[in-house]
């Protein structure tokens, strides 16, 4: 038997844990290994100069593994340090694989944030309609079901609605302004009371439901008495000091919840998310990730949120992914990077671009007439034996493409243009035939719909 490899792995700050984590996960390994941080935060940003310059002592190892992204010449550090240098993948999950290992997976079916999914014109809305859109929100990962109610809208159905929730195995929650609503909704099977604050408390002699506490007019001194009375008559509760929109307070109310959590480590707390993301025009995903990395970090419990406006209507299925990486990644010791790209919709984690070079090689093999289409960072390449254009709008292609009479090889090559143009302008991936990729916001269909398979080649999907 060979003496055991002894492999030196150079990383950044904050990578260094989740290195060793995934190290410590390779099973029978045949290396002992020592890990080095150069004092740098994100690895990628070493260069194979400021590696040499503070690399130290390295006589004792048979192998140097750099971050994937590092830059420089690896080949020539070798040679100054003498000693074998690989690069490692660009990735730190994918590690294992270079030893004969699996990549790392992170276990997404755990979660501790709790979602309430807000109706929030139920009165205007048939009790079937109401448990239909409930049972859509639950589908999409909503945990509690909340009941709002509107300011001089009459609910004459409120109670049954209710009732029917439950029937159908709900938790529910009732959103009101009016004393009277929140009784009933509480004498109704209502699981959660929202809201309760100093001038409405008398309301929890009479239900058993639990209650939302909020400010009094933002006054947190009455929200702290109404916290402090809960605790008192030992009565199960959470408190919601008010997520306030952008220009409106933001960030004063995001200092609140953390005074919040200083003030009470262990009470159950609750954050309105839609304050933000109804009420800002940019996409919700990255709202959703970095509201959910707050709640993360102040241990809140539980999220409010809704789908009223057109560019909030998949944020119930957002937070219930954001909440599952976030809990990954905590729990991992790592950022919420490289865990699940579901929340990536217009981006992507690693698009595959071609080069030139290559795409000029395969032009030179095509024996046939059938177009083949490829993104490089020039545009669009189409290609078939008879030549080779590049462009980005697919009406720049029109003249020169020769199909005859085919109409269904025309409209191929519309849709398949038209989707790489998307690609390319996008930064995302495209591969011919395939359907591109928009994270959590559109469920992947694993068969294509277009089946021309009498019409050659093109139409054929790639297995």
């Amino acid at each position: 038997m060979g003496m055991k490899k002894n492999i030196l792995f150079i990383t950044g700050k904050l990578a260094e844990k989740n290195l060793k984590k995934i190290l410590d996960c390779i099973e029978e390994k045949d290396f002992s290994y020592e890990i080095r941080n150069l004092n740098i935060n994100v690895a990628a940003l070493l260069t194979t100069e400021m590696i040499y310059r503070r690399i130290g002592n390295v006589d004792n190892f048979s192998k140097i593994i750099l971050p994937g992204k590092v830059r420089g010449d690896i080949d020539e550090l070798a040679k100054k340090l003498k000693t074998k240098i690989e690069r490692g993948p660009e990735e730190l999950k994918d590690l294992p694989v270079m030893f004969g290992g699996n990549p790392l997976k992170y276990d997404l079916s755990k979660y501790e944030v709790h979602i309430f999914a807000e109706i929030t014109d139920a009165p205007n809305m048939k009790i079937q309609e109401i448990i239909s859109m409930a049972n859509y929100y639950r589908d999409n990962g909503a945990d509690i079901i909340d009941i709002g109610c509107l300011p001089n809208k009459p609910f004459p159905h409120l109670s049954e609605t209710i009732q029917e929730l439950k029937r159908q195995d709900f938790y529910v929650s009732i959103d009101s302004h009016l004393d009277k609503e929140l009784i009933l909704g509480g004498k109704s099977g209502a699981d959660y009371l929202l809201s309760i604050k100093s001038d409405n408390f008398y309301i929890l002699d009479e239900v058993d439901s639990y209650p939302i506490l909020i400010p009094k007019d933002g006054d947190m001194v009455s929200l702290y008495d109404c916290i402090d009375r809960c605790i008192e008559n030992k009565r199960i509760f959470i408190a919601d000091p008010i997520l306030d929109p952008i220009n409106y307070g933001f960030t004063q109310s995001i200092t609140r919840y953390s005074e919040l959590r200083k003030r009470y480590p262990d009470i159950h707390i609750m954050m309105g998310t839609g304050n933000v993301t109804e009420l800002t025009h940019a996409d919700t995903t990255g709202m959703t990730m970095i509201l959910m990395g707050i709640i993360s970090e102040l241990k809140i419990n539980h999220i409010l949120t809704t789908e009223v406006s057109k560019h909030c209507r998949t944020v119930i299925k957002e937070s219930d992914l954001a909440r599952r990486i976030i809990l990954a990644a905590s729990l991992g010791n790592t950022t919420p990077k490289h865990i699940n790209s579901g929340l990536l919709t217009t981006h992507e984690e690693d698009p595959i671009r071609y080069n030139a070079q290559e795409v000029e090689e395969l032009f030179e093999q095509v024996k046939d007439s059938s177009y083949r289409i490829m993104n490089t960072d020039d545009g669009v390449n189409l290609f078939n034996k008879k030549g080779l254009q590049v462009a980005i709008d697919p009406f720049d292609f029109f003249e020169k493409i020769d199909v005859g009479d085919d109409t269904g090889h025309a409209f191929y090559l519309g849709v398949e243009l038209a989707r790489a143009q998307i690609a390319h302008q996008l930064g995302k991936t495209y591969e011919q035939d395939e359907e591109l990729k928009w994270g959590c916001l559109v469920d992947e269909k694993i068969d294509d719909k277009l089946e021309f398979k009498e019409q050659g080649p093109t139409f054929k999907k790639k297995k």
